[in-house]
């Protein structure tokens, strides 16, 4: 269907996957790969010379709460910053063995690319991360040797869940560093990292976007790690977070904002005459001031908390709350294998929301969710707490494990979704709409 639509495409290569050699006969212009390589010998690759700012890629966002945004990035900002962070954030050699649990589908796939540009060896895994055995990425980290491993944290709380304990199962001598990143790593999963994994290594939780195909705020091979920070802002990056009044503040919460430019934003968005599309996806809220969308907290020593999307941000009473503060307490209660947190808008205000995803063979009984409404209360505050526990029978993320609360929000209040397909699990959508519970007090 896709290449009808496009009658500008010559030849579209196929490389074996599941079969050594599957029929083709059905896509017009199609030749398998071993076919389209030269036959010529002793050629020699012509690099072609071209400007700092020549598009490299057109990356897309997932476009769960709207259109995709279709950005335009160009050759040398992509590899002038892609490579600041691999050298100087995560100190990556040519020595070092790579790898990022990530499909092509994602930016951190993009970002591994770059390794190459080190020097490193990068490795690439194509699979069920738990398939056959829980440890299986454990296992390839031993066997490779692998001395930068990245993830997400979904995938590192799914290892708590399951009780894996990946540095007493497997030889991890060669593990230096690992990155986390997809959504905010609970101080939970720092201490399960130290404790479970490896003691002397560097855990970077790091956070950014497909819109600059890096990071915002990320690791510091020089620094100290503290339980559920990023170590520090990006080099180059004037990276701050503005308050109501559109102000800097230090140890307050606030709009993440980059307030010069930086090489690796896009040079334009594809299909956007006079960049009107650009200028309202980041600079519609600030003159001149990138506004990235996330609610962070930057403190004294440099350190940043990530508390969510601030699009996502929940307002019960005018008080904005980040997601993550309320995740975070979710997290330690036995019993609950994940879980979203909405608002939702009741009676002239806005009430939160908790959808609890209960282990095989626990209930959500009124036991739990006092202990749930207790733990948040005690931890974050009164106003965290939730009006609704309702349990669900699953979670829905995107294709790159992030939880899309905007979804569900517009799921429990009637509205269409769009884009579904860019959801792991878009039937899990279906559950959210039309609960009795939601429409009392």
């Amino acid at each position: 269907e896709i290449i009808k639509d496009l009658p500008s495409i010559e030849k579209i290569v196929v490389v074996p996957f599941t079969e050594a050699a599957p029929d083709i006969g059905g896509i017009r212009g199609a030749v398998l790969y071993d076919a389209f390589r030269s036959q010529e010998s002793g050629l020699s690759i012509r690099f072609e010379q071209l400007p700092f700012d020549h598009p490299l890629y057109i990356m897309f966002t997932s476009g769960t709460t709207g259109l995709p945004k279709c950005m335009v990035q160009s050759a040398g900002g992509i590899l002038i910053h892609q490579l600041k962070e691999l050298v100087l954030h995560t100190n990556l050699t040519r020595e070092d063995t790579i790898f990022y649990f990530t499909t092509c589908g994602w930016m951190m796939w993009n970002w591994l690319v770059c390794s190459l540009g080190v020097g490193a060896k990068v490795l690439l895994y194509d699979g069920n991360p738990f398939h056959p055995k829980p440890g299986n990425l454990w296992q390839i980290a031993q066997d490779e040797g692998i001395t930068v491993f990245g993830t997400s944290a979904g995938y590192i709380a799914a290892l708590m869940s399951e009780g894996v304990r990946p540095g007493k199962e497997y030889d991890l001598t060669a593990l230096k560093t690992i990155l986390s990143t997809g959504s905010p790593l609970s101080e939970e999963g720092f201490e399960f990292i130290y404790r479970e994994v490896k003691a002397d290594l560097q855990l970077s939780s790091i956070s950014g976007g497909s819109d600059i195909n890096g990071c915002f705020a990320l690791g510091n091979p020089m620094g100290a790690v503290y339980s559920g920070e990023l170590q520090c802002r990006g080099l180059g990056m004037k990276v701050e977070a503005f308050d109501e009044n559109g102000k800097p503040v230090i140890n307050r919460q606030g709009e993440l904002v980059c307030t010069a430019p930086a090489p690796s934003m896009p040079i334009y968005f594809w299909d956007d005459p006079g960049d009107v599309k650009y200028r309202a996806a980041y600079f519609d809220v600030y003159p001149n001031v990138w506004r990235h969308g996330d609610y962070i907290l930057i403190n004294e020593r440099g350190g940043v908390v990530i508390y969510g999307r601030s699009d996502a941000t929940l307002n019960p009473g005018g008080v904005r709350i980040g997601t993550a503060e309320i995740y975070r307490q979710v997290e330690t209660i036995e019993g609950i294998a994940d879980s979203i947190v909405v608002g939702q808008n009741w009676k002239n205000d806005v009430r939160v929301i908790l959808f609890v995803k209960m282990a095989p063979g626990v209930e959500l009984t009124d036991e739990l969710r006092d202990r749930i409404r207790k733990t948040i209360r005690t931890n974050a505050s009164p106003r965290h707490v939730p009006a609704k526990i309702i349990a669900v029978p699953d979670v829905p993320y995107t294709l790159n494990m992030k939880k899309v609360e905007l979804s569900v929000k517009k799921t429990i209040e009637g509205q269409a979704v769009q884009n579904k397909d860019a959801l792991k699990n878009p039937e899990s959508l279906d559950f959210y709409a039309g609960i009795r519970e939601l429409q009392q007090d």
